[in-house]
C-alpha cells in the first residue's frame, strides 16, 4: 500500500517522506474530514509544525481541501481527481451534530448563485447540519 501512496504523492509533485505517507494514509482511512488535532491524535510524538506544513503542502498541491464547518477548527479532506483542473471546493459538507465529524457530500454540488454584476465570486461554503448514518 505504501507504494500506492508514494505514487499518489509523486503524481502531485510531492516528495514522499515517511510523515507525508502517514498523514495521507490517515486522511484516506477515514470517511470524514480531519482537523489538525484529529491527526495529532493519530500519531504518537508528532511535531505539530511538521504536521501543519505537511497539510499545507498537500493543500498547495491540490491533494486535500480545507473545510471550515463552523466548529472552530479547520478540517482537511482528500480532493477528488477533478481538483487538479480547478481547485475550488464545489460540493456540500455535512456536519454531524452528535459525533462532530464533517463529511464531503461530493454528489451534491453547491448551487450557482447569481450575483450582482459588480460582485466577483471567489468561494462558497455550504454546511448541512444533522445526524450522520453512523450516529442515527
Amino acid at each position: 500500500m505504501n507504494n500506492d501512496l508514494e505514487k499518489e504523492l509523486e503524481n502531485k509533485d510531492i516528495r514522499p517522506t515517511a510523515m507525508r505517507i502517514l498523514v495521507l494514509q490517515a486522511l484516506m482511512k477515514h470517511e470524514y474530514a480531519m482537523s489538525l488535532n484529529d491527526l495529532e491524535m493519530e500519531f504518537e510524538n508528532v511535531d505539530k509544525s511538521t504536521l501543519f506544513r505537511t497539510l499545507k503542502t498537500f493543500e498547495d498541491k491540490k491533494l486535500i481541501h480545507c473545510i471550515n464547518d463552523g466548529n472552530g477548527s479547520v478540517k482537511y479532506a482528500i480532493c477528488k481527481a477533478t481538483c487538479l483542473v480547478e481547485h475550488i471546493d464545489k460540493h456540500v459538507h455535512f456536519l454531524c451534530l452528535k459525533c462532530n465529524h464533517t463529511y464531503c457530500l461530493t454528489d451534491f454540488e453547491i448551487p450557482s448563485i447569481n450575483l450582482p454584476v459588480d460582485f466577483t465570486f471567489e468561494s462558497a461554503n455550504v454546511i448541512v447540519n444533522g445526524v450522520c448514518a453512523n450516529c442515527k
